[in-house]
Order: structure tokens, then C-alpha cells, then sequence
């Protein structure tokens, strides 16, 4: 998912460099979107993993 977001961001700065500036305020909050997703799923699964070591050890 982050590739996506990193993916999406270039786009978006190709797109301001051209003058298109919909298409990269569009492509911009996708990218932003996907990296706040991204970074949640990380929290969750980081939490989820310490919870899951305590119990083991």
C-alpha cells in the first residue's frame, strides 16, 4: 500500500510540474489517504504482534 502512495505522490508532482493542477490535487489526497491507511494497518499489526509476544514469552 505504500508503494501505491509513493506511486500516486510522483504522479501528482509530475502532474503540478505540468500545470495540471486537478489532476495532481486528486492524485495528492489519494497518496495522502493511502499513507494514513497504511500507517494504521502498521499500528495494528504492531500492537497485534507485541500483545502476541507477551503471551509467548
Amino acid at each position: 500500500m505504500l508503494k501505491w502512495a509513493l506511486i500516486f505522490f510522483v504522479v501528482s508532482v509530475i502532474a503540478g510540474g505540468l500545470g495540471f493542477t486537478g489532476i495532481s490535487a486528486a492524485t495528492s489526497g489519494i497518496a495522502r489517504i493511502l499513507f494514513f491507511i497504511a500507517v494504521a494497518i502498521f499500528l495494528v499489526f504492531l500492537v497485534l504482534g507485541l500483545m502476541a509476544g507477551e503471551v509467548l514469552f
